[in-house]
């Protein structure tokens, strides 16, 4: 293989233009797969609800739940690489960035190997204890069962998207999600019915497209970092960037853990909220579960802009341009309120008939779903303006602050609302937890974006490999003058630019 490209220009376009426009445009492809995504996953609940029954469909949302927590679970070390990564190179230092994207490989297929070898033999316990319905229960671990061997495969496209979307590409992840999503779509009535010479393998099936999907387009975006010889990609003449750095290993650990605590938090929260809404009955839980479809949308412009900010943020705080940092911030709100308040109003308005897509025909679930969906879809209005604001201050490294105000929302407002007022409102106290925490949350994440100290927060305290040119940069770099809650945060090179020049500290507000 011939040495990787130099990064381009377009690797440096989120530290350059007008902030509102270029987040526009760096989050178009990140929220057109998620609602790919959640296209494929309506399609996949419609396919299970409307013709394998309400009993299918409550398993498939109970060993769902189960998958957003093995996500979640490593959603912080993504997080923590793909900030570094950014910062990399928005301080244009790419072997900084390729250290990293080895290190991080290597922990995700350790992990994930891991994870799908404990998966399959504790699958049916982990629902039991969920309190999944008698009913649903061998479905639910049927279903659950593949997915323990489709982790390994969403784990690294996971991981190999956030890079990308890291060193500035949302382009590329999409168009293998798109892969993902139409692979996924067609294979579903095959492998439910057993058209043609495939076997009929029920809810089985479903779950087995999801694992052929993400491994085929996993594939396909190796080999398509090996053709364009993208600045990440590490050939087997660089085989030694696979060996864990200490510095980066111990970075994706400490500040990776705490993000992904809160991705933890909130699927345990769901966990023990489902758990409750088992307990009212399979109907209950069916509408729970459709209601669930209609809210993946709701939350879709939060999550696209919200990982967007992140990663420009970051870039941002690698070239020092601080100015821009807080725009970024303003911009992701604004976004959030215009694009979240309509979907909220549009789904309000027509959940009668979206619900029905879900739901069998004449099923009583749809008027409990409509009722808990006018209490509940509310929240996410408040869910994205703390999405927004959490990845901005992550992107410098304070990843302890989120977690805590995530905690204390969560589990110090909404599962114990859920849980001691049901004597009081029933049922409606599972759905009114929703806005109350979120607007907690919220108002805790502006507060301490205002107030707190996340702008002297630093992902990676050296460089990882320092160069001669790097050491004689930092030799003469003038950093008696920056203060030190200003300063760019690699270390290296980004450290070495002259007052004046893009990323200097001269650029940062006092």
């Amino acid at each position: 293989m011939p040495p990787a490209a130099p990064p381009s220009a377009r690797d440096r376009r989120l530290v350059e233009g007008p902030v509102p426009r270029t987040l526009a445009v760096f989050a178009l492809p990140i929220l057109a797969g998620n609602v790919l995504q959640s296209l494929n996953g309506s399609v996949n609940a419609v396919w299970i609800g409307r013709h394998l029954g309400e009993a299918a469909l409550t398993a498939a949302t109970n060993a769902n739940n189960i998958l957003f927590f093995l996500l979640g679970a490593v959603f912080g070390i993504s997080m923590a690489a793909t900030i570094l990564i950014a910062q990399a190179t928005g301080a244009r230092e790419p072997e900084v960035a390729r250290r990293v994207m080895g290190t991080s490989a290597t922990f995700f297929i350790g992990i994930s190997l891991l994870v799908a070898a404990a998966g399959l033999p504790l699958s049916r316990h982990v629902l039991g204890w969920m309190g999944t319905p008698a009913e649903a229960l061998p479905l639910a671990d049927v279903y659950l069962r593949v997915i323990f061997l489709a982790v390994p495969f969403l784990y690294a496209l996971a991981f190999v998207s956030a890079a990308l979307r890291g060193a500035g590409d949302t382009r590329t992840p999409f168009l293998f999600l798109v892969v993902v999503v139409l692979l996924d779509i067609a294979l579903n009535p095959l492998l439910i019915f057993g058209l043609g010479p495939l076997p009929e393998l029920g809810i089985a099936g479903a779950a087995t497209a999801t694992l052929i999907a993400n491994a085929a387009s996993f594939l396909g975006l190796l080999l398509w970092l090996r053709h364009r010889r993208h600045p990440l990609w590490i050939g087997r003449a660089e085989r030694r960037l696979y060996l864990p750095d200490p510095a980066v290993l111990r970075t994706l650990v400490v500040k990776g853990l705490p993000m992904g605590l809160q991705m933890v938090l909130i699927s345990l929260s769901l966990i023990a909220l489902i758990s409750m809404v088992n307990g009212f009955g399979t109907e209950t839980t069916a509408a729970y579960g459709a209601a669930l479809q209609l809210w993946t949308y709701v939350q879709m412009p939060a999550m696209a802009i919200g990982a967007a900010c992140s990663s420009m943020a970051a870039q941002n705080v690698g070239a020092g341009l601080w100015p821009r940092v807080h725009a970024v911030a303003r911009a992701g709100v604004g976004f959030n309120f215009l694009m979240t308040g309509l979907l909220i109003a549009a789904i309000v308005l027509f959940d009668r008939y979206t619900l029905t897509l879900f739901l069998p025909v004449g099923s009583p679930a749809v008027e409990a779903a409509r009722h808990l969906n006018h209490i509940a879809i509310g929240s996410f209005l408040f869910f994205g303006v703390t999405f927004v604001i959490s990845g901005v201050v992550r992107s410098t490294g304070a990843v302890v602050p989120p977690l805590l105000i995530l905690a204390f929302a969560l589990w110090g407002v909404r599962v114990p609302f859920a849980a001691f007022m049901q004597p009081v409102l029933g049922q409606d106290a599972v759905w009114w937890s929703f806005p109350v925490s979120g607007a907690g949350a919220m108002l805790l994440s502006l507060a301490y974006y205002r107030w707190g100290g996340w702008r002297r927060a630093r992902m990676l305290e050296r460089a990882v490999e320092a160069t001669p040119a790097n050491v004689a940069a930092q030799a003469t770099a003038p950093l008696a003058d920056a203060p030190p809650d200003i300063q760019p945060p690699l270390g290296s090179s980004s450290l070495a630019r002259s007052p004046g020049e893009p990323g200097s500290s001269s650029n940062a507000p006092p």
